[in-house]
């Protein structure tokens, strides 16, 4: 009974994480969407440009890391306190080198970003790389104890306090005028105050496990063997370092944008002021893709942990249908959430952003969400299945492309043209990530079948979405603008979501069994034609 016992402890420990990973992307998303109406375009330009930075130090502290060390620890539990301090040892110091040259270098990086104002921000996120190894080894440890709930509490507590701080500082500093830039200085500064807590609350937990602690850190007072510390270096260098790149795919797009953006709009003759603006109001669709990609990426991740049990039974049969059900998931709800918020990308704009500029670069940046949680998923899935590097390089080397492909788009195109090497650039990865878990298991993921189904319940929902969105155009003579735009925004999502859900379901895309495994999979269920709805 004891592989029945390991998978149910799986499967406990990713509904924790699946729900955590869920609250937190989705309040790391939302919060953009009023810190934009406090601080305007340009005000949420300057902190877009130095968030990447906060997004690599997450990563860190949150995927490779910890995923990497616990697997250790679950192993080499008998030596479990020599790993810790010797892994603690390894993450400071990439810390320090981190931050030194984050904080050393801060008028360098934001002369390359062509905006000198940035070096107070880029120097208070720089500390955040102080504090995410005790994090990463006390997530660790937890985690290789197989006790997921610390690390949950920590992420969930990170967040909502950094948001707290994010809106609390940007209400009070515009209130009494003072400049955007200390508005971004302040914004960041939620950064720290989310790790401090993420810390408190693991360290909390630690204390409360005294019995552990004594265990843990008895051998561990002295200096860990130089042996030890170098294989916690090697391991964490290569597959935490993996796993951290797999998870970073829109940090580096984002962090590409940053790099260069700018510069190349006011190298073609665009006054700063208008420049910034207009990096401000391309950065509106980083919120949206993020999040659709939570909501995509949490309902197919929850089938992982089926495909990671695999090793636990050996059933192929099993593997390459979850396989199959993880990624037609994930491109059902993509391509539905893409192409619905390409349709209402005006009203949604004008309705979370008071205006309906850069709707157009809206419109093409939707077509991020269902690339970038189609590599998610696969990357996923790959390192379910061990295969690390893979997946990781097409990511890493999506950062060059974008970079470059901004320097060919931008001088023609402007901010239109970077949305562009965004779509570009993520169709690309994604075609990779996909040949890769196909050659990984060396069977079709995408049937034709499939891909008509799906296509015939976009067009329907598409075709509803024009009617509506042309049957509900009156409103903006009778009241506000923002107003009507809500009400068009909010009930095309909810209406060509359920006849999208209703498309899908009645065309057989999915088995009536796999229905019942979603979310609110028994509401799916009411859908089916009579003859179907019985499992």
């Amino acid at each position: 009974m004891e592989p029945v016992k390991q998978a149910q402890n799986l499967f406990k420990g990713a509904f924790i994480m699946t729900a955590a990973v869920l609250v937190t992307k989705l309040l790391s998303a939302g919060y953009r969407i009023p810190f934009q109406n406090i601080a305007g375009d340009v005000g949420f330009y300057i902190y877009q440009q130095v968030y990447p930075f906060y997004g690599i130090a997450i990563a860190l502290a949150t995927t490779g890391f910890p995923v990497v060390l616990s697997k250790l620890y679950a192993e080499r539990r008998e030596r479990g306190g020599q790993l810790l301090a010797a892994s603690y040892i390894v993450l400071q110091l990439f810390g320090l080198i981190c931050f030194g040259v984050l904080y050393t270098g801060a008028g360098f990086i934001a002369r390359l970003m062509g905006d000198p104002g940035l070096v107070v921000l880029i120097k208070v996120v720089s500390v955040v790389f102080l504090l995410f190894p005790p994090i990463s080894v006390l997530r660790g440890y937890f985690q290789g104890k197989g006790d997921m709930v610390p690390t949950a509490s920590s992420q969930i507590g990170e967040q909502v306090v950094r948001v707290a701080t994010i809106l609390m500082v940007a209400v009070l500093f515009t209130s009494q005028g003072l400049s955007l830039y200390y508005v971004g200085s302040g914004a960041m500064l939620g950064s720290i105050t989310g790790g401090i807590v993420s810390l408190a609350i693991l360290v909390l937990f630690f204390r409360n496990r005294r019995e552990d602690l004594l265990s843990v850190f008895s051998h561990s007072l002295r200096m860990p063997p130089l042996k030890e510390i170098k294989h916690a270096a090697k391991m964490l260098g290569l597959q935490g370092l993996a796993i951290c790149i797999a998870s970073l795919l829109m940090v580096f797009i984002q962090l590409a944008d940053a790099l260069n953006l700018y510069s190349l709009l006011v190298g073609q003759g665009i006054a700063p002021e208008a420049a910034k603006e207009m990096k401000g109001i391309f950065d509106r669709g980083q919120p949206l893709i993020q999040l659709g990609l939570a909501v995509a990426s949490a309902i197919s991740l929850s089938v992982v942990p089926l495909i990671a049990s695999n090793r636990l039974t050996r059933d192929k049969a099993f593997l390459v249908h979850n396989i199959r059900l993880a990624m037609h998931v994930t491109a059902v709800i993509g391509a539905g959430a893409a192409a619905g918020l390409w349709m209402i990308a005006k009203p949604a704009n004008i309705m979370l952003f008071e205006n309906a500029k850069g709707t157009a670069v809206l419109a093409v940046l939707s077509s991020a969400i269902v690339f970038s949680s189609a590599i998610s998923t696969a990357a996923a899935i790959l390192q379910g299945r061990g295969v690390l590097f893979k997946p990781a390089a097409a990511i890493l080397l999506g950062f060059p492309l974008k970079y470059i492909l901004n320097l060919a788009l931008v001088p023609q195109f402007g901010t239109l043209g970077a949305a562009w090497a965004t779509a570009i650039t993520l169709c690309g990865i994604a075609i990779c990530a996909i040949l890769f878990l196909k050659s990984s298991m060396d069977v079709e993921i995408f049937q034709w079948v499939f891909l008509k189904k799906t296509g015939i319940a976009l067009a329907a929902m598409l075709i509803f979405l024009k009617l509506f969105l042309a049957g509900t155009g009156f409103l903006y003579g009778i009241g506000s603008e923002r107003a009507a735009a809500a009400i068009q925004a909010v009930g095309a999502s909810l209406c060509g979501a359920f006849i999208y859900a209703l498309a899908i379901v009645r065309s057989g895309v999915f088995r009536t069994e796999d229905l019942a495994l979603f979310p609110f999979g028994s509401k799916l269920l009411l859908l089916l034609p009579k003859d179907r709805s019985r499992i």
